[in-house]
């Protein structure tokens, strides 16, 4: 299961890898403008976690609160469990079966029992980005014509939720055999970067990574592909929601050199007790502006349903004077005479 926030090189990787000899379940999400190269997302996973998600708090991929994760893996129904049972007993008559979409690790326990359930092993690959370059490869794919105010607010949410789906990623991945990427790795020596996929997470490649012999990946894989190359002095961003995202960022860096550092858990660990404090001082802080909100809603709502039934009322009030016209009025007269 390839994890990370969308626009940290998921798209890639996976690419990289279905090349490779991974099976990529079919059909695939069509590319668009946004990867004109393609997601390497099978629409039945992406179809599948858009249901579950319009039935769950989870309001986009990168939500930002801290306690949307934990409400979010109560809301699959045992009907839920099966069809993806049945989905994935499908792909299972393939030995290595890719699953890439960055809303599935809001829904990692089930993937886990399913997976268990079927008799296969889970393996996470989670792809590293730096969160500002995130955040503004986002705001470059995905917002591109909004104000200057929204852009700043959506870029802070961007790098918020960025840490906020670190710390489940790496929270859920722990019990799992699990590597981490660096995209720039990635793009600056494939081969490289996915010696280290190969050989932890055990997989079967189509291709010799020690040798230089051609192979489709070099097509696919080029360093242009890292179109947003930004530093924090672009992102307006609080000081204290900054140093937790850096803190975050050094911490997963480590993760890549060595998946099991026993170091990195406690300290992503107070690192997320900090994020909680930055998010509930911005929660407190944005009281009134939330509260202000959410009274024009209620005042419009009220409005449109009053306007709604005033025009019922009206339609009403019409059908009963029609009703209540005399005959001739109603009908139209007839000729004098007629009878």
């Amino acid at each position: 299961m390839v994890a990370g926030a969308g626009r940290s090189g998921t798209s890639t990787v996976a690419g990289a890898l279905s090349m490779l000899g991974l099976h990529l379940p079919q059909p695939e999400v069509p590319a668009d403008e946004t990867n004109p190269r393609g997601f390497f997302e099978s629409q039945w996973v992406v179809d599948f976690h858009k249901a579950l998600l319009d039935r769950s708090p989870v309001i986009r991929t990168l939500d930002a609160r801290p306690e949307v994760a934990e409400l979010a893996e109560q809301r699959p129904t045992d009907d839920d469990a099966e069809r993806l049972s049945a989905w994935l007993a499908e792909q299972l008559a393939h030995e290595q079966v890719l699953v890439k979409d960055p809303r599935a690790f809001w829904f990692h326990d089930l993937w886990r029992r399913t997976a268990a359930g079927q008799g296969a092993e889970l393996a996470f690959l989670t792809m590293l980005r730096h969160p500002a370059e995130v955040a503004k490869s986002r705001d470059t794919w995905y917002t591109p014509d909004i104000d200057e105010d929204f852009r700043r607010h959506r870029a802070t949410a961007n790098v918020a939720g960025w840490c906020n789906a670190a710390f489940v990623t790496e929270r859920i991945t722990r019990a799992e055999p699990r590597v981490f990427v660096r995209y720039t790795d990635l793009l600056s020596d494939w081969r490289a970067g996915l010696r280290s996929v190969r050989d932890v997470l055990g997989l079967d490649l189509d291709a010799d990574l020690e040798s230089a012999d051609h192979h489709a990946v070099d097509d696919f894989i080029d360093s242009g592909l890292r179109r947003s190359e930004t530093t924090w002095d672009s992102v307006d961003l609080p000081d204290t929601l900054r140093a937790v995202a850096e803190g975050t960022w050094e911490q997963l860096n480590r993760l890549a050199d060595d998946p099991a550092d026993p170091s990195t858990g406690p300290a992503l660990e107070l690192l997320q007790r900090d994020y909680d404090k930055v998010h509930d001082h911005a929660v407190a802080i944005a009281l009134d502006h939330t509260k202000a909100r959410e009274v024009h809603v209620r005042r419009n709502a009220k409005a449109n349903t009053r306007a709604e039934l005033e025009g019922r009322i009206k339609e009403l009030e019409r059908q009963v004077a029609e009703l209540s016209a005399p005959r001739g009025r109603r009908w139209g007269s007839r000729s004098r005479g007629s009878r």
